[in-house]
């Protein structure tokens, strides 16, 4: 498993960190964690501006 690090691409604000198998993946496990079925469910608000999926170093 890789780490990944979701931001709100317009503010920069970190959404979601943690392990996921791809960036799809991760965008499935932030939005599960906040309570969504799948990142198709996030809410336009967050992804208005676009949603950065960043795997990052360890």
């Amino acid at each position: 498993m890789k780490v990944f690090q979701i931001r709100q691409s317009t503010t920069g604000t970190i959404l979601w960190t943690g392990s996921a198998a791809d960036p799809f993946a991760a965008l499935d496990a932030m939005a599960h964690a906040a309570g969504y079925y799948d990142h198709s469910d996030i809410p336009d608000h967050l992804r208005d501006g676009g949603l950065h999926v960043e795997e990052m170093r360890t």
